[in-house]
Parts: C-alpha cells; sequence; structure tokens
C-alpha cells in the first residue's frame, strides 16, 4: 500500500529538514517510490534582512517535501 509522509521546514534551516528527512528514513525502512518539493517565497520585509539562500530583503521560504513510500506487502 503507497502513503504520504510531509515534511515542513524553512530555507535557512535547511540542514534541520535534511536531518529529519533522513532519520525517518532510515528509522521507517520505507521504500521511497518519490519525493517531490515545493519552495515558497514569503511577503517582502522592510525590516528584515535575509537569513535564507538569497540576499534579499525577504524572510526565508518555506520549504514543503512530500514523500511518497510503499509499506507493507504491497510495495
Amino acid at each position: 500500500m503507497q502513503q504520504i509522509k510531509i515534511f515542513k521546514g524553512i530555507e535557512n534551516d535547511l540542514s534541520a529538514l535534511e536531518n529529519e528527512v533522513n532519520a525517518w528514513l532510515r528509522d521507517s525502512n520505507a521504500t521511497v517510490a518519490k519525493i517531490i518539493g515545493n519552495i515558497a517565497p514569503q511577503t517582502l520585509s522592510r525590516n528584515v534582512k535575509s537569513e535564507g539562500l538569497s540576499t534579499g530583503e525577504y524572510c526565508p521560504s518555506d520549504v514543503l517535501l512530500i514523500v511518497l513510500y510503499g509499506v507493507g506487502v504491497d510495495n
């Protein structure tokens, strides 16, 4: 049977998101069929300097990862 697992993080802390996903993959022993992702830019903030991937005046973007995986005998 196929299922999904959703992970959410922010672009200025991608290593934490990566660690979370890798730990889940290691602990769950899931058979991954596909991983898709999206990065959603945030609204311009005149008072906040970016600490994300870019050097503009934007807040760090949200990052969404969706893992499609199989479990049980139907892998």
